[in-house]
């Protein structure tokens, strides 16, 4: 699954990829140049007293410094620039996704869990890129080529390598079998974590009211221990395997040094071999340490990636008609025919044999106790759901064969909810329309019974509006939501309980202007 996101999302910005490829082996070459040209220097320069050799090789050197500064400072930035743009794109592909899922594919998948894979898990993949751009790339170039120089500076030297690389690989696999499984499950938590804390932040005047302010808190201790262990269980393994790599690593260098100064004493290699055969068996250690550090990633990026696409896999239950229709008059008529639907896995529909007619300037009520599908129904109009059998239609034309967009350019909502977006009431409002004038906001919410609170504000119109509109009272955000529907201007009105919160008085003030308004 990562392969499938990062061919996906990186197709953009290839030439970009092409570039930081091109670094990087420009980088990996001139990095196995230098111990060689250190071990020239000290053989043919500083053991031979030559002094114009030193500073012909030192400028060699140091020009090649430069350029492997230039290609870190470049790569460094062009990795940054290409891992950061594809986690915007990333982000914004699993928005669309959920932008377009059905109810049923929201419930399937939960909102903290949405939260998570759009956040969190997008992170970790993108972490991999950028980490897969500037190390994971040049470690096998580097590692490779160090090997090869490494046996061209000394043969015998060479079989330490035997004995290292083995051992680290031995522990690397040891490690990967146990800390891969974890990461999944850590994901899994920290879902279960965002949703507990979405609760009691949503919940919170019930918890108080209730008085369950300490088991909530328990409850949420208990969650995030749950985490935090699963957590502990990966850094300790973290903890174990970096210092065991450097003790091997330590010990080569202190090996190297060991055998080949028996070497060197011997007449059998130059002094400044010794130095390159070091650098080089450093650079095959820290490569292995990079690839240990990108195998450790790449796991948890694999477990998000899988998170990822599983989002947009999946497809939403409500499909737009690929060949939409227009209806061949406005007629404004809503028919339901003969109407059923049934719940996944449900034994019984909840809706049966539903069939009505609503015609322009009518107001029709669908009345039941609590739990008869009254939403259900309401919610088949704009095919947030669609229906298992029968038909809707709407100017004489079945809703599932018009544009999506065209149902819902007509209809406005207020659902039982009453949801408000943080920013300001006018911003609010003009969710409806946007070009829509401050008298025509004022003459909706005189019509929404919200002129008299909205007047009172210091800002008016641009008093501020807190996330989810929890700043008013129900009372209010139901009618600044009816005032938001009739900005809007719609053909056909759907009040899902609207007036819950309502007063009597103002109930009826309500409802006798929105007649009067939907009369025109």
């Amino acid at each position: 699954m990562l392969i499938k996101v990062l061919k996906t999302y990186l197709s953009p910005y290839r030439k970009n990829v092409a570039i930081v490829m091109a670094l990087l082996l420009i980088q990996s070459i001139t990095n196995l140049y230098l111990p060689t040209l250190n071990a020239d220097l000290i053989n043919n320069g500083v053991a031979k007293g030559d002094v114009g050799y030193i500073w012909k090789i030192g400028a060699i050197m140091l020009a090649a410094s430069a350029l492997i500064l230039g290609a870190s400072v470049l790569l460094a930035y062009l990795s940054s620039k290409v891992s950061m743009a594809f986690g915007r794109d990333l982000r914004g592909g699993v928005f669309s996704a959920v932008e377009g899922f059905s109810a049923r594919e929201l419930n399937q998948f939960g909102a903290p869990s949405l939260i998570t894979r759009n956040t969190n898990d997008v992170q970790q993949v993108q972490m991999v890129l950028f980490m897969g751009l500037t190390m994971m790339l040049g470690a096998p170039i580097t590692g490779i080529g160090s090997v090869i120089m490494a046996l061209r500076t000394n043969v015998k030297l060479s079989g330490l390598l035997l004995i290292a690389v083995p051992i680290m690989g031995v522990l690397i696999w040891s490690l990967l079998r146990r800390i891969v499984p974890l990461f999944r499950v850590m994901q899994i938590k920290i879902d279960r974590l965002n949703l507990v804390l979405r609760e009691q932040i949503g919940g919170v005047r019930v918890i108080r009211a209730f008085v369950k302010t300490r088991f909530e808190e328990a409850r949420f201790a208990e969650t995030s221990e749950d985490l935090m262990q699963t957590t502990l269980g990966v850094t300790r393994t973290f903890a174990v395997m970096f210092p065991v790599l450097m003790l091997i690593l330590n010990l080569s260098s202190v090996a190297v040094i060991w055998f080949g100064g028996k070497l060197v004493d011997s007449g059998e290699m130059p002094i400044g071999n010794l130095t390159a055969f070091l650098a080089y068996i450093m650079q095959i250690l820290s490569s292995v340490m990079m690839a240990v550090m990108m195998s450790l990633m790449i796991p948890r990026a694999a477990a998000s990636a899988e998170r990822i696409q599983e989002v947009l896999d999946t497809p939403s239950s409500v499909i737009d008609s690929p060949n939409p229709k227009s209806p061949a008059g406005r007629t404004g008529i809503l028919e339901f025919k003969d109407v059923e639907f049934r719940y996944p896995g449900a034994e019984h529909p909840v809706l049966s044999e539903i069939s009505f007619t609503a015609h322009p300037g009518q107001v029709t009520a669908i009345v039941g106790s609590t739990g008869s599908g009254k939403s259900t129904l309401l919610n088949l109009i704009p095919r947030f759901i669609d229906v298992t059998g029968g038909a809707v239609y709407l100017d004489g034309l079945e809703v599932q064969e018009q544009s999506l967009e065209a149902i819902w350019s007509d209809i406005g909502l207020v659902p039982q909810r009453s949801f408000l977006f943080g920013g300001t009431i006018a911003e609010n409002l003009r969710y409806g329309d946007a070009h829509a004038t401050d008298e025509q906001l004022w003459a909706a919410l005189e019509i929404a019974q919200a002129t008299d609170f909205v007047k009172e504000l210091p800002d008016l119109l641009e008093s501020r509006v807190a996330q989810g509109g929890t700043n008013f009272s129900g009372g209010q955000r139901q009618r600044l939501s009816i005032a938001r529907a009739i900005v809007k201007n719609p053909r056909l009105y759907i009040l899902d309980d609207s007036f819950s919160a309502l007063d009597y008085t103002t109930d009826s003030n309500l409802r006798a202007a929105l007649a009067r308004e939907s009369q025109n």
